[in-house]
């Protein structure tokens, strides 16, 4: 009987092992060239006294209950209001990830007679937003400006009533490539409308100090923008930074806040430090950017193809079964770099994501780049 109730659940795992789509753990190995801790701060000295520093003075580790109950701790708080300053937003709201905060603020703001206009490439967490939300929603092709005011300017002359909104990623996650945001955000004038901004991979890395490519927009009425923690600066959690009347709105409808325990009073003690750092310790991002150039270059030289000018490189293979072949070589010549396949990127576009931190070297990413260009050429079908 047991073998029968669990038979279906095999049956699509086999399936998705027939595909080159199996997903499996695997645990760290090799020099970093995988991860989104893009300033090296996971592991920061500053960030593991932070920690002590803040168990020292009591604050706890678990909150307890979430942020209506007794969860609210004054580190939530402290967080928020030191985010917003340096973010430049009117307010901001702690979020125990980028998946919490994109569900939340995507099924709760749009409102019924609204309109969501989203890249067909934004981040799931947000289509599982759209997905649970109440307006209607359609997808644009990448970083269309075109077609994503066709779409807007069909919808009013069908009679929409509402506002659209205009869901993008400012810094891709698979493609490492930016939106044109100025050319969104007029749109979002033009039409009445709102900008939603996720951040998540230019937070810490790009844009004035570190806030991101829509700095110069962070703190206008129509204009909200997500912060996630865990990638560059080194944490867990997420800021969304938006109007206080949003904000508050999120805090009386958003479910993802109002029913989950509050995220670790300590991780916000940790995302206040990861913040200071981004302010006392900019040769960090000189630094990186260095290496991005360095990267980038490596790119057009050793492997012939066309970069995108960020710290997420992707090189596509398009092939599953290939993909993971060379990763698992790169792997196993010290180099962590991960196959990235379908239905996380499009179809026939299965990819190494590599990705350039402080964890590694100039060294290491010329000698990564020699060998990877090896391993392709042996793989080649």
């Amino acid at each position: 009987m047991m073998k029968q109730l669990l038979g279906r659940y095999e049956a699509i795992l086999n399936q998705l092992e027939g595909k080159g789509r199996r997903r499996k753990l695997s645990a760290q190995q090799g020099k970093d060239f995988t991860s989104n801790d893009y300033l090296g701060l996971a592991e920061s000295q500053r960030l593991r006294e932070s920690v002590v520093s803040a168990l020292e003075r009591g604050v706890p580790v678990g909150a307890g209950g979430s942020r209506l109950l007794r969860g609210n701790h004054s580190e939530h708080e402290t967080l928020e209001s030191e985010g917003a300053t340096f973010f430049r937003s009117e307010r901001m709201m702690y979020f125990g990830s980028g998946y919490a905060a994109n569900l939340a603020v995507l099924a709760t703001l749009p409102q019924r007679n609204d309109l969501i206009v989203y890249d067909e490439l934004i981040h799931t967490s947000a289509h599982a937003g759209i997905a649970a939300g109440r307006s209607s929603s359609a997808s644009v092709p990448h970083n269309d400006l075109d077609a994503t005011e066709d779409v807007i300017r069909k919808w009013r002359q069908a009679d929409g009533k509402g506002h659209p909104w205009i869901v993008v990623e400012s810094l891709y996650s698979m493609d490492g490539d930016k939106a044109p945001l100025a050319g969104l955000m007029e749109l979002a004038d033009r039409y009445d409308g709102f900008l939603f901004v996720d951040e998540a991979h230019a937070t810490g890395v790009h844009g004035t100090d570190g806030r991101g490519f829509s700095a110069e927009l962070e703190g206008r009425d129509n204009v909200v923008v997500l912060h996630t923690c865990g990638k560059a600066l080194g944490a867990e959690g997420a800021l969304v930074g938006a109007s206080g009347i949003l904000c508050d709105y999120l805090i009386n409808h958003a479910r993802p806040f109002i029913y989950a325990t509050a995220p670790s009073p300590l991780m916000a003690a940790v995302v206040r430090e990861a913040l200071k750092i981004l302010s006392d310790e900019p040769e960090r991002r000189r630094k990186l950017h260095s290496m991005i150039a360095c990267a980038n270059e490596k790119v057009l030289s050793v492997l012939g193809r066309e970069s995108s000018g960020s710290q997420i490189l992707p090189v596509i293979l398009g092939d599953n079964a290939r993909t993971l072949r060379v990763a698992e070589q790169m792997q196993a010549d010290g180099f962590d770099i991960r196959a990235i396949r379908p239905p996380t990127v499009p179809a026939n576009t299965a990819r190494l994501r590599v990705s350039v931190t402080l964890n590694v070297d100039l060294s290491t990413i010329s000698r990564m780049f020699d060998r990877l260009a090896t391993v392709i050429a042996e793989t080649q079908q």
